[in-house]
């Protein structure tokens, strides 16, 4: 059965999974996740089980139908509703984890902790949020040694195109533009100075979804507040700093910090640096 398919027996079964969770449970509000509650009418393309629920649940959460402190229905409850096994449930509600979205609490269940902005569903690619998720943190471990080698490796000649890029990130902010190119030449200018061709292909490899990533942290700084998009600007200093001064190990945790605050503020409407 497939899972965006609204059917009667499905929604029968989902009632009473939700019937047997909720004896006894008094204490928080347990929010039964059915497909009337899920369901978006937004056309997405065919994706593995496990991300189309977890963008369903994302765009649930999101639109107010599942509330912040809410708790969401059982491992079991979900698969029953939805006709898919509990691994499938499990690895998008790992994702969810992972994104800061939910908190297991040991004995009690999962709860929604964070509620991303309504912007947040309308700049992301449709169908690609979870791709877009794991982007960030896929180039959270590369970048980092990207930038480790760059500091190590880079010339005189590199320094000037990280430079050159970081001033037209300054510029951006000024004229009050999103800057994304100006950001991923500054990223491209330090796999460059990683002087390690792999790098360089990689991220070429992964451009369409490294400049969607962009696009969607920076437009979102740049709505939220100038105070945002400067302190990713100031994460941006730090790592051209570390980068100068041929600090390997500064650079490397520069450049991780600035990738994981990335991926934590497209969820979030904090003009703070997020940390873990």
């Amino acid at each position: 059965m497939k899972l965006n398919v609204v059917a009667e027996n499905r929604s029968r079964a989902a009632s009473q999974a939700i019937r047997r969770s909720n004896k006894g449970s008094r204490a928080t509000p347990r929010v039964p996740i059915t497909p009337s509650v899920l369901q978006d009418t937004r056309k997405i393309k065919p994706l593995k089980l496990a991300d189309q629920l977890y963008e369903e649940i994302m765009a649930a959460i999101i639109n107010g139908r599942i509330p912040e402190g809410a708790r969401l229905e059982s491992e079991t409850g979900l698969a029953t509703a939805y006709g898919v096994s509990r691994p499938v449930v499990r690895e998008a509600l790992s994702r969810l984890r992972a994104d800061g979205v939910i908190v297991s609490r040991r004995g009690s269940g999962s709860y929604v902790q964070r509620k991303p902005s309504q912007r947040f569903l309308t700049l992301a690619p449709l169908g690609g949020i979870a791709d877009l998720m794991r982007c960030f943190e896929f180039r959270i471990a590369l970048e980092g040694e990207t930038a480790a080698l760059a500091a190590a490796r880079r010339t005189d000649k590199d320094l000037k195109e990280i430079r050159l890029a970081l001033e037209d990130l300054e510029d951006a902010i000024r004229r009050k533009v999103v800057g994304v190119k100006a950001d991923i030449r500054f990223h491209n200018a330090i796999a460059a100075a990683s002087k390690n061709s792999l790098f360089t292909t990689t991220l070429k490899a992964l451009a369409n979804t490294i400049f969607q990533g962009i696009s969607v942290a920076r437009r979102l700084s740049l709505h939220a507040s100038m105070e945002r998009l400067q302190i990713v600007q100031e994460e941006h200093g730090r790592i051209y700093d570390a980068i100068r001064a041929g600090n390997s190990g500064k650079a490397r945790d520069a450049m991780r910090e600035h990738i994981e605050n990335a991926r934590a503020r497209v969820l979030s409407d904090s003009t703070e640096p997020l940390r873990g």
